[in-house]
């Protein structure tokens, strides 16, 4: 019965409340929490502390920034069942409301800066990549991975200045290349080759919402766009929701780093990841983490994580990183 106690008792507060209810949209920072429900940090913060403790939000340090999720352990989800069958009152309706919108409001004043960086800094792109790891060795390993099996048709997510057009545009029988910068859409738009024709498509949109029909890509690439994302977990599931039975999930970026500049110089939202994130986002969206490969930098390390679309049985990641 304690811990029944500590967690009813947890939950005997409305601004906890709300925290689980923003915390079941999506795994926020502390400071974006204290944005939407306006305390100070120092508050919400406390409120976190009480609801760890009680076994129901878990905590994730990551350079300065503190990111939280709701409890994975089984014991929870009784709880979360009786949230889903309560029947919500008017005045709960509308602080639920409320605090989404302003939630969304947190995100967009994110993404409207991360967009500011990117339009300032559009052409010196590739070489701001080229500073982390040699570029050539990445997409040496890149190539590896994907040219092993035809790649069809090829969803370029992020696609920037068009880098992945060149590398793979002539492997692929059709080319989807998305991004939410108009400046990156233009200069990705002069890598198309002369004869182009209609197997090209780039479009503006956004890794939340792809543009594409479930299951209507083979080989899908993020290349280093998911620290750029808010909810990370969100977008690899929105990346398999549109990729083919059978097709490939292609992840580089950054491994786990503690380069603090980079959240405030380069608007990165996440400090790279973990390969037991990774395995945890994958095989929550339908994805089998086949290989994970590491190329070591001067300053920081890339990761590649590639996952396939396809109902398996999952290797334990100790496994598929030794592969």
């Amino acid at each position: 019965m304690h811990a029944a106690l500590d967690i009813f008792r947890a939950l005997g507060d409305p601004t906890r409340l709300r925290v689980i209810h923003l915390l079941r949209a999506m795994e926020l920072a502390v400071g974006e929490i204290a944005q939407v429900v306006g305390q100070s940090q120092p508050r919400v913060s406390r409120h976190v502390r009480i609801l760890a403790e009680a076994g129901l939000v878990e905590r994730r340090k990551e350079g300065n920034w503190v990111f939280l999720r709701l409890s994975r352990d089984a014991a929870f989800a009784p709880f979360l069942t009786l949230f889903d069958q309560l029947e919500t009152s008017d005045s709960e309706a509308l602080w639920q409301a409320a605090d989404l919108a302003r939630l969304a409001a947190v995100r967009a004043d994110r993404a409207k800066a991360a967009e500011s960086y990117f339009a300032e800094h559009a052409e010196e792109w590739d070489a701001i990549r080229s500073l982390h790891v040699a570029e050539a060795d990445v997409e040496a390993a890149m190539t590896a991975l994907l040219t092993r099996e035809p790649i069809g048709h090829l969803l370029d997510i992020g696609t920037g200045t068009g880098r992945m057009i060149e590398l793979f545009g002539d492997a692929a029988r059709q080319v989807t290349a998305i991004d939410r910068s108009p400046d990156m859409l233009r200069l990705a738009r002069t890598k198309l080759p002369a004869d182009a024709g209609d197997k090209y498509a780039l479009l503006l949109g956004d890794f939340m919402d792809l543009p594409l029909a479930p299951g209507g890509a083979d080989t899908v690439v993020l290349h280093q766009v998911l620290h750029y994302a808010q909810a990370p977990e969100m977008v690899i599931a929105e990346a398999a929701r549109v990729t083919a039975r059978d097709g490939r999930v292609l992840i580089v970026d950054f491994a786990a780093h503690e380069r603090e500049e980079l959240r405030t110089r380069d608007q990165h939202a996440r400090l790279g990841f973990s390969d037991e994130q990774m395995d945890g986002w994958f095989a929550a969206a339908g994805l089998a983490l086949e290989r994970v490969e590491t190329l070591p930098g001067q300053e920081l390390t890339v990761q590649l994580w590639l996952g396939r679309r396809r109902t398996a049985r999952i290797l334990p990641i100790e496994e598929r990183i030794s592969a």
